[in-house]
């Protein structure tokens, strides 16, 4: 029986590059495992594998009867809708440990690193299992994106190592230049459908019983996004009714100037002044040196909603 190995909603690179290592490590273990993903690749994920020749994950949408690793995530919210239907082996990650329970004991990767492919560098290492040079490309990829080229909050000692014994075995010499290459294809919204803008890294939350949805753009440039801020701000609205949430926002991150626009629709606005002691100011509030969701956003609206 495969084991399917697969990362959260709204897949980004990091969710996508760690299924596929995950999988090509287990597989070399002697366990039959497939490579998973919950939607469409985002450009930056798709141009990821296919500058290092490596097949996209198929896509994933019941857990029922199958044997599953979760990586990147160990939240319900952000994992199968009947998860309960399959056997969980096992969780790699990077974020706070979930709501995800399981009847029987499983095995647990669970650092506080920027990326899962970090830990899971770790983990060919521990087992004593050679990197493909092509594998080793993408998850170099996915620490450049999840760390913002090393520039975000949650950034570690251990994902630069990781980096750099990853790009010697990839063949990367440049890795500024990578890191900006795939930030350009990030940073890409002409002729991208305003949902799929919303949703190419959105995450739901439950946070002291209220629905919370946060999604990120990340972008070299914040002007990049004027001309269709607007239309996000109206389809945030639009979400916000569909799923009956208290709040959804949308993290507009300039990873040159440091720092994060917040867009913002709630049924009380007063949260991000709780979260971070700046008022919004129309539909948004300029949050400086702000880029993690994770370490710097989703702490400090979990502590104002509770309080």
């Amino acid at each position: 029986m495969a084991v399917y190995v697969y990362g959260h909603k709204n897949p980004d690179t990091d969710s996508v590059c760690a299924a596929i290592a995950v999988a090509d490590l287990k597989s070399k273990l002697g366990v039959e495992a497939k490579p998973a993903m919950q939607g469409e690749l985002n450009p930056e994920s798709k141009f990821v594998l296919e500058k290092f020749g490596v097949d996209a994950p198929e896509f994933i949408d019941s857990a029922k009867g199958k044997q599953l690793i979760l990586v990147d995530h160990s939240d319900l919210a952000q994992s199968l809708d009947d998860l309960k239907e399959g056997e969980i082996l096992g969780i790699i990650d990077h974020h706070k440990l979930g709501d995800v329970t399981t009847p029987n004991p499983l095995e647990c990767w669970i650092w506080p690193v920027g990326c899962t492919c970090t830990v899971i560098k770790s983990m060919y290492d521990f087992f004593g299992v050679e990197i493909p040079k092509n594998i080793a490309g993408i998850m170099l990829c996915a620490i450049l994106s999840d760390t913002v080229i090393f520039k975000s909050a949650t950034c570690t000692d251990k994902d630069k190592e990781a980096a750099e014994a990853l790009a010697k075995i990839a063949g990367v010499d440049d890795l500024q230049a990578l890191g900006m290459e795939m930030f350009k294809v990030k940073s890409a919204v002409e002729g991208t459908p305003i949902r799929d803008l919303l949703f190419r890294d959105y995450k739901d939350f439950d946070m002291s019983g209220n629905k919370v949805g946060i999604g990120q753009l990340e972008v070299v440039d914040l002007s990049i996004l004027d001309p269709v801020k607007d239309d996000l701000y109206e389809e945030m609205k639009k979400v916000k009714e569909e799923k009956g949430a208290h709040s959804i926002f949308l993290m507009l991150t300039d990873i040159m100037k440091e720092g994060t626009e917040l867009l913002v629709v709630s049924d009380d606005a007063s949260v991000v002044e709780k979260a971070f002691g700046k008022a919004v100011e129309g539909r948004s509030v300029w949050l400086d040196g702000v880029m993690s969701r994770k370490k710097q956003v989703v702490p400090n609206f979990e502590k104002a909603f509770a309080g």
